[in-house]
C-alpha cells in the first residue's frame, strides 16, 4: 500500500531536529543533516518497507546526534565511544554504523586524542611517560599509535622530576629521599631518572 510524506516541519523544542508526517500523521523525527541525506521530500510517495527504513535511520540519526553531542564536550577514545553506546544497550550493528560514520568524518581519531592527551596532561602536571603509557592503554590506545605518540614528546623527564620533587619537598614527609624515591618510583619514574635528579638538585 502507497503512503506519501504529507508534511515536515521543524520541531520547535528541539533545534535542529524536523518532525516527518506519513498521511498527515506524526510518523519519526529526524536532524536537518539526516532529512538532506534521506533524500526526502514533501508529496514523495513510499511503501511500508521504505518507511520501516526510514524509521530504522532516523534511530540511528539520533543516536549518532546524542553521541556527537558527547565527542563535542571533550576528545575521546574509540574505545571510549564504543563502551558508551555499549551501556546505553545499543547493538554491536548500531555501535558499528555510529563509529565508522563518526571516523569517516575524522571526529574521533585515536591517534589525534592520544597527542592531545598526552599535551594536555602535560599543561596540567609533571606526569612520567610511563604514566601517560598507562593512561594511554587504559583508553584501549593501541601500543603502535602510543609509541608513535610518546616518541614525538620532547620533554625531558629528568627536568620533570626535578620540578615535582621541588614541589614535593615542600611537605615534611618527603624530606626523606628514600620515602621520596618510592613515591617518584610509583609515578613511573625510573631509578636512573630520579637519582640523577636528586643528585642534580641536592
Amino acid at each position: 500500500m502507497s503512503m506519501k510524506i504529507s508534511k515536515i516541519e521543524a520541531q520547535i523544542k528541539t533545534k535542529g531536529r524536523y518532525s516527518v508526517f506519513v498521511d498527515n500523521k506524526f510518523s519519526f523525527g529526524i536532524s536537518e543533516l539526516g532529512l538532506i541525506d534521506s533524500g526526502l521530500r514533501i508529496g514523495q510517495e513510499i511503501d511500508k518497507a521504505k518507511l520501516e527504513n526510514l524509521k530504522g535511520q532516523a534511530k540511528t540519526d539520533k543516536i549518532y546526534n546524542q553521541t556527537l553531542m558527547l565527542v563535542a564536550r571533550r576528545p575521546r577514545s574509540e574505545w571510549e565511544i564504543d563502551d558508551y553506546l555499549k551501556r546505553k544497550g545499543h547493538e554491536p550493528e548500531i555501535r558499528s554504523q555510529i563509529l565508522n560514520k563518526l571516523r569517516n568524518k575524522n571526529f574521533i581519531n585515536d591517534e589525534d586524542f592520544a597527542k592531545r592527551w598526552v599535551e594536555s596532561r602535560r599543561l596540567l602536571k609533571n606526569i612520567s611517560q610511563r604514566k601517560l603509557r598507562v593512561e594511554l592503554k587504559q583508553k584501549r590506545i593501541s601500543e603502535e599509535i602510543i609509541g608513535q605518540v610518546l616518541s614525538l614528546d620532547e620533554t625531558d623527564e629528568i627536568e620533570v622530576v626535578k620540578a615535582e620533587i621541588a614541589k614535593k619537598r615542600r611537605q615534611t614527609r618527603y624530606q626523606d629521599d628514600q620515602k621520596l624515591i618510592a613515591y617518584l618510583a610509583r609515578q613511573g619514574y625510573n631509578y636512573g631518572e630520579i637519582k640523577t635528579a636528586l643528585a642534580d638538585i641536592n
